[in-house]
């Protein structure tokens, strides 16, 4: 599972991947290119975070 996150948001994807998963995840940095053309799972955002495991 992947969830893409904007700096609003990051919070609420790290809840709802623990919740889901139950597991803790890694929050990783989008790269300048994938920001690009990435939103955020949550609102029409650019994504700035993946959170996945």
């Amino acid at each position: 599972m992947e969830k893409y996150s904007c700096e609003n948001h990051i919070d609420h994807a790290l809840d709802m991947f623990v919740a889901e998963e139950k597991v803790f995840p890694t929050m990783d940095l989008l790269t300048e290119e994938q920001k690009l053309s990435t939103v955020c799972s949550y609102c029409d955002e650019h994504a700035v975070y993946i959170v996945s495991r």
